[in-house]
């Protein structure tokens, strides 16, 4: 998913105004949080260098997790803006169901990447 597809898809799913930044912003910060808490912990992450996304960024830019597990970042956005909109009841609906994706993305991650370690030596 690209920052525009994220961006496109919630504001055809929940109406919002909150603006094109607002939600940069926003995926910036869960791609930063998927980088350090994931893709960092683990060998052969190939030690990307991610320095997030802001309004120059390119709006095809690729979104860090991939199919099918990218609905978090619509989750993600969802609970942004019921956050921002001050809706208590549905933030802590769409952070379960964000935390329920993100969870299930890391537990395919962890299943398929060695984990980083200190190495025994005898």
């Amino acid at each position: 998913m690209t920052l525009i597809e994220a961006i496109s898809k919630i504001d055809n799913l929940k109406h919002n105004t909150y603006t094109h930044e607002d939600k940069v912003s926003w995926l910036s910060r869960v791609d930063h949080m998927v980088k350090e808490e994931i893709l960092d912990t683990h060998e052969g992450s190939g030690g990307e260098w991610f320095f997030g996304y802001d309004t120059q960024s390119d709006v095809e830019t690729e979104l860090l997790v991939p199919p099918p597990y990218d609905e978090l970042y619509l989750r993600w956005l969802e609970a942004q803006i019921d956050y921002c909109n001050g809706e208590y009841d549905r933030y802590n609906n769409s952070m379960e169901m964000f935390n329920t994706a993100y969870q299930g993305y890391a537990n395919s991650y962890n299943r398929t990447h060695m984990p980083k370690g200190t190495r025994f030596r005898f």
